[in-house]
């Protein structure tokens, strides 16, 4: 598989990632720290400044956040407010602000603690995405942003600025979702571990010209390979969408169990996964009220009613052939949590299988996921 070498360069993005971090900051860039994909990249980037994700999604900072939050918050809080307190994270240590957004309770709470560590500002969304009023108060809120980054960072960021990075974005949006949907092929040409360490590599890359020239160039160098070749994944292999809270790399391993035990993923339905590459921003017109536009159809689970992302998976069940449906679901993340019942009814509606796993960034859950999983594959 000539492809090989590339996959390996985008699963070491995070890593080459701090250094190139650095390299900027010594060169006088500005670094803002964003926790969600409701901040919108466009705004950001248009001031100039690198957009760094700060999300934590591994359990080693968990014991320095404990001693200040409550031991049954939800794990990704705690692991990204851990690596902030423990100073283990360079991207964090780089932000000259940090961006939160109001998508679940403890996030605001832990926001409360950052602004100690830096300069902090909070966009608040609408609950409701269909509201009359939602797509003005969101509107105003990227306003917002956009002010206060200008003064935070003493820049001005012009209506031109912000079209620019929109179709940066959209060129990337497709490109991604172009590589995205080999997962419509069957069999897959690659596994759905590959895949998401892919997705997860583009949140670490700065420079978005050289991102969409080598997701470009993966695709199709995978596709050659494939039509040559073929895949290495067998055609009896049980296509899984996967979907729920978002994954960290503590919790990969569960990608791993599905694909030992006779499955493939072959979708992702969750935070920076294929329902962030669906829509593209509109170029023309105001680009506030494109972005307001795009970014209120995100189908979070902090949104209520949720009826998009219920018909974005049911949609998936039939683009992508699949044979289960598996919903990860991290402790303590309510929304998400509260939202399985309506999942598997959709998952039900379609006709398929459905199985709910809870979990949280530690490993000793592992023996019971896989005789839960294993079992699940099995009936299919």
């Amino acid at each position: 598989m000539d492809f090989t070498q590339l996959l390996n360069e985008f699963a070491e993005a995070r890593e080459n990632g701090f250094i190139t971090t650095k390299e900027l900051k010594d060169q006088g860039k500005k670094v803002i720290g964003v926790y969600c994909g409701f901040a919108p990249w466009e705004i950001i980037t248009a001031s100039g400044a690198m957009a760094a994700w700060l999300c934590g999604m591994s359990a080693e900072t968990i014991p320095y956040a404990e001693k200040h939050l409550p031991a049954n918050l939800c794990p990704l809080i705690k692991s990204s407010y851990g690596f902030a307190v423990a100073d283990k994270c360079p991207y964090f240590y780089f932000s000259d602000m940090l961006i939160g957004e109001t998508t679940c309770d403890g996030k605001k709470k832990m926001y409360e603690f950052l602004s100690d560590f830096k300069p902090m500002h909070i966009m608040h969304l609408p609950q409701n995405p269909n509201a009359p009023n939602s797509f003005k108060y969101y509107r105003s809120e990227m306003v917002k942003l956009k002010e206060v980054i200008e003064k935070q960072l003493d820049v001005e960021i012009t209506d031109e600025d912000i079209r620019d990075r929109i179709k940066i974005r959209n060129r990337e949006r497709k490109a991604l979702r172009s590589f995205y949907e080999i997962g419509k092929l069957s069999p897959p040409p690659i596994r759905g571990f590959d895949l998401r360490r892919v997705i997860q590599a583009t949140l670490f890359i700065s420079d978005k010209e050289k991102e969409i020239e080598r997701i470009e160039k993966l695709t199709r160098d995978i596709m050659e390979d494939y039509e040559k070749n073929g895949s290495q994944v067998p055609l009896s292999a049980k296509r899984i969408l996967v979907t729920g809270s978002p994954l960290g790399d503590a919790t990969e391993n569960i990608i791993k169990i599905i694909e030992e035990n006779g499955g493939v993923v072959v979708c992702f339905e969750m935070c920076s996964s294929i329902k962030d590459k669906e829509e593209q921003v509109r170029e023309d017109g105001d680009p506030f009220d494109a972005l307001t536009e795009r970014y209120l159809k995100s189908g979070c689970a902090c949104m209520s009613p949720n009826n998009h992302r219920m018909n974005m998976i049911s949609d998936y069940i039939d683009e992508y052939k699949i044979d289960g449906v598996i919903d990860i679901t991290l402790q303590s993340c309510h929304t998400y949590n509260m939202e399985g019942d309506r999942v598997k009814h959709t998952v039900n509606e379609k006709g398929k299988p459905y199985l709910h796993l809870e979990t949280d960034y530690s490993q000793e859950t592992i023996g019971q996921l896989t005789t839960r999983i294993s079992a699940f594959i099995e009936m299919l």
